[in-house]
């Protein structure tokens, strides 16, 4: 094993980055090299941005987008016939239709589908429009498509909470009713007959001419 001799530090000098000096341990001539760490630098690109977002979403065999995140439609999304299509999730009303103008209105505006596009679908109480087509290279449709409606189901989440504490105050009065609202068991004493419809007395053409008794 070679010897190392320790060298009085008043012997010692200074050694420049970058360069090679040598190393003598009893005859065997060792170099040493001292390079300049490697400095590490981010670009960051300022126009580019990274957004987030939740979606109840499933795809079809055919590869087709559902999206169920709303209470009253399902949001479809054809990505072959480059089309959006809104459907009634249980039974048609004017609540559903609202929410399905919203939605397109919405659409509209942020430049997703055409204006001229939106018309009712084959199916009934469904409403449909045509996706544009992104003239920016740097614009992925699909992916601003759904980070838009991700957008709007945002608008719609005072709704979802107002109708929400209203079944909830419903279900509160019904199961829980203050002293005003309710009456102990007996407190009120039955009568013979309830309501302003007769039930006795009462001439009956359809039974022949007879009186109910």
């Amino acid at each position: 094993m070679p010897e190392v001799k320790i060298i009085d530090p008043r012997q010692a000098v200074n050694i420049v980055k970058g360069k090679q000096i040598p190393v003598r341990i009893d005859d065997e001539t060792v170099k040493v090299s001292i390079k300049d760490a490697p400095v590490k630098v981010n670009v960051v690109d300022h126009d580019k941005a990274i957004f987030e977002f939740n979606l109840n979403m499933q795809r079809a065999l055919n590869g087709d987008l559902m999206i169920f995140d709303h209470k009253d439609i399902d949001i479809i999304i054809l990505l072959e016939k480059k089309k959006i299509v809104a459907f009634a999730k249980d039974l048609m009303s004017d609540i559903v239709y609202g929410a399905e103008n919203r939605l397109f209105e919405f659409l509209k505006k942020r430049g997703i589908i055409a204006y001229d596009s939106i018309q009712g679908g084959n199916v009934y109480g469904s409403l449909e429009g045509l996706i544009l087509e992104s003239k920016d290279k740097k614009i992925e449709p699909l992916q601003y498509t759904l980070f838009q409606i991700s957008e709007w189901m945002k608008t719609e989440k005072p709704y979802f909470e107002a109708v929400e504490a209203h079944d909830e105050m419903m279900d509160d009065a019904l199961l829980h009713p203050d002293a005003e609202s309710s009456t102990e068991l007996g407190e009120v004493p039955h009568e013979e007959e309830k309501g302003s419809i007769l039930q006795r007395g009462l001439f009956a053409p359809y039974l022949y001419g007879r009186y109910t008794y």
